[in-house]
């Protein structure tokens, strides 16, 4: 079992790196809707996040803007894997150190053995502001999409873009 980083541990490494952030604290949120409120007063692009499972048992983080539609039963063929489902909560603490609703890009610093497969949404990577939870779901942390990228290749996570609005075109 890992021992999760804690927001001051994340603040740490951001800072270590050179990674210019901020924070806004507010109640928790679990949901995209539950946010909306929140992001109307931070710019930049928002984010869900989805930790995913697949059949042999190989594990993906899908790091979207907020409205992207991800139809998790057919992005298998992209990512060359089996068929992928949603892991349990004992898998996201086991392997990225967060709880339900915490799921985001900064938990692949607890994957230390790089387990996790990074998916990060073209859209998050063309904006110039992308915002996610600090390890938690009680305040939101913006930084650069540039920033984004050298967090995760300074976690040992060589991120994959891809672009879901092609992907999943309007029907």
């Amino acid at each position: 079992m890992i021992m999760p980083a804690s927001r001051e541990d994340l603040f740490a490494l951001l800072d270590k790196l050179g990674i210019k952030h901020s924070t806004k604290d507010h109640k928790a949120v679990f949901t995209v809707e539950e946010s909306a409120e929140i992001k109307a007063d931070m710019p930049g692009a928002h984010t869900k996040n989805l930790f995913l499972k697949d059949k042999a048992g190989n594990f993906f983080l899908v790091c979207a803007e907020s409205h992207a539609q991800i139809k998790v039963n057919k992005l298998h063929p992209h990512l060359g894997c089996k068929r992928l489902s949603f892991a349990n909560a004992d898998y996201l603490m086991e392997h990225l150190g967060v709880s339900p609703g915490s799921v985001c890009l900064f938990s692949v610093m607890n994957d230390k053995e790089s387990k996790v497969k990074l998916v990060i949404d073209k859209t998050l990577a063309d904006s110039d502001i992308v915002n996610f939870h600090p390890l938690l779901n009680n305040a939101t942390t913006a930084i650069s999409s540039a920033d984004m990228v050298k967090f995760a290749k300074a976690t040992d996570h060589d991120p994959v873009i891809m672009d879901f609005a092609v992907l999943t075109p309007s029907e």
